[in-house]
């Protein structure tokens, strides 16, 4: 028989093989602003690579394959294992290779290290986001384990500063590089860590690098294959960080057992698990009693990098939309030369803009740890950005599903992933309720606060009359802050510091819109036809 039913046409192909460094205007900009202009040449390459179809297709199968636990092997015994697709293997391959886990730590590290590493987690996270969660964990413990590593832990030095991705099941100073992992929050507390009740006794001494048991759960142990994990337990002294590597010195496995793996919305790919500890060993890193302050060294990095996830996984979603609405025709025109989708297509961009910018701004102040000033202005920061940036993502990707309509909605597409992967960063390390408390808790104990803020914005003062008229809003409330009000002035504290940097580097047209489009309270904000045409220009790559 011959017959066919319809002809396919104006079926937009998928957005594949694209470099997602250089078809990036504002992330190009921001990483020669902030000092990583010398990383741009291998971030090209970076993004060539992470842009192919072969590449999005790990992240694909890494997701569509998610991890096994397995709990014993075929002659009864305990293995306590996880099994990962080969896909999951090859990403974390590259990522180490990339040393998105370590590149600010290296003793020759060079100004702008951190930048550049921000640059590349954000590129990895627009390929697949779960196996940046050991690559995350691994980069905030590295600063503390230079430090504190207990003694007979110091041939572990050498594999976290290494280049290689080491799958191997071995004791951390056999092999050529190792992950940490950690567990904070148990069935009963969450956020509240104190509310813990895991034990930890010494076994002979107590102290800083001496032998505990711990005896108690995590509710929440993530990436258990991980070499090691940094763990919260009670001590005699109060709660305590310490040091559980998967194996102990002498090669037996440490008494970790593995109760299951979540069965999580998104972040598929990437292994959650309960744990308990029967009799576990573990090293005291630090004194009794000053967990919290340890965690909250590691904290900072880990919400720095869940504002830079949302933020890549946002980048991929616009990529897609933007690139379909190309393509695609309806009424006569392409859906990018529709007024109301260009518009809205605008719009996103436009915020995307602002947060390439206050992120790098903020990785920039990572970097200059030697500075009371950049240390404050990331204390403070860093909260805000993973409040505001994260709590953005969700509708960001549900607007993008909306440019391609009901394909954006089928699993062939990657934007269902992209969607059911944005909760997690709201939610680890921290929900917004948390980050605002902090930003609070900064707001309200930081000597020198107020004079950052009066210097950070006031620099930009008079440019533009709604940032200046927001400024003051803030101002006032910042007078006599009440906890109520957490959320609205986070929110303020981003915006402002956005709009600060759009004003500073941002063409004018574009920055004047930026902050009418963002803190005009009235709304009805319009984009011009120049404003709109700077912007999806650059961002695909092109000058505005």
């Amino acid at each position: 028989m011959r017959w066919q039913t319809h002809t396919v046409f104006n079926q937009p192909i998928p957005l594949n093989n694209s470099n997602l460094f250089l078809s990036d205007a504002s992330l190009r900009d921001a990483v020669a602003r902030e000092g990583a202009g010398w990383d741009a040449e291998l971030l090209a390459s970076i993004g060539q690579q992470l842009g192919t179809a072969e590449s999005l297709e790990l992240g694909r199968l890494a997701n569509a394959n998610p991890p096994e636990l397995l709990r014993y092997d075929p002659t009864g015994e305990r293995l306590d294992d996880v099994r990962f697709h080969p896909a999951w293997h090859l990403l974390m391959q590259g990522l180490c290779a990339n040393r998105v886990h370590n590149l600010a730590w290296e003793e020759e590290a060079r100004a702008g290290a951190f930048v550049a590493r921000a640059a590349r987690f954000v590129l990895h996270a627009q390929v697949e986001a779960g196996t940046l969660c050991p690559v995350t964990m691994t980069f905030a413990a590295t600063p503390l384990l230079q430090q504190a590593l207990p003694a007979m832990f110091q041939g572990w030095h050498k594999p976290l500063l290494s280049d290689r991705y080491d799958a191997h099941l071995a004791p951390g100073g056999q092999k050529r590089g190792v992950l940490i992992g950690m567990g904070m929050t148990e069935k009963q507390g969450g956020s509240d860590v104190l509310s813990n009740t895991t034990r930890a006794e010494p076994l002979e001494r107590k102290g800083s690098g001496e032998a505990y048991r711990l005896v108690g759960h995590k509710w929440f142990f993530s990436v258990p294959q991980s070499d090691a994990h940094l763990v919260l337990a009670q001590a005699k002294g109060g709660l305590s960080c310490f040091f559980v590597p998967r194996f102990l010195p002498d090669g037996t496995r440490n008494a970790l057992r593995l109760e299951r793996l979540k069965d999580k919305l998104g972040n598929r790919s990437n292994a959650s698990s309960e744990v308990e500890f029967l009799d576990a060993t573990a090293w005291l890193l630090g004194e009794e009693g000053d967990g919290v302050r340890q965690i909250l060294r590691m904290g900072g990095l880990t919400r720095l990098d869940c504002a830079l996830g949302s933020h890549g996984l946002m980048r991929r979603a616009f990529s897609v939309a933007l690139y379909h609405a190309h393509q695609r025709q309806a009424f006569g025109k392409h859906l990018v030369d529709q007024p109301l989708m260009r518009d809205v297509l605008s719009r996103m961009a436009l915020q995307l803009e602002g947060q390439t910018a206050f992120l790098f701004r903020l990785a920039r102040a990572w970097e200059s740890r030697e500075s009371v000033q950049e240390t404050l202005w990331a204390r403070l920061f860093t909260p805000v950005a993973k409040y505001a940036v994260c709590k953005a993502g969700i509708p960001f990707v549900a607007e993008a599903m909306e440019v391609l309509g009901g394909t954006g909605y089928c699993e062939d597409n990657e934007l269902p992933r992209l969607y059911r992967e944005m909760p997690v960063n709201s939610i680890w390390e921290g929900s917004g309720n948390i980050m605002c408390l902090d930003v609070m808790r900064v707001l309200g104990k930081q000597p020198g606060v107020m004079e950052l803020l009066s210097d950070t914005f006031g620099e930009v003062k008079g440019q533009d009359r709604h940032f200046d008229r927001a400024w003051r809003r803030l101002q006032q409330r910042l007078h006599r802050p009440q906890e109520a009000q957490a959320r609205e002035i986070t929110q303020q504290l981003y915006l402002l510091a956005a709009g600060a940097q759009m004003l500073r580097y941002a063409s004018p047209p574009v920055a004047q819109a930026w902050c009418q489009a963002m803190l005009d309270t009235r709304g009805g904000a319009l984009l011009s036809a120049q404003v709109q045409n700077d912007l999806l220009l650059r961002a695909t790559g092109g000058v505005g």
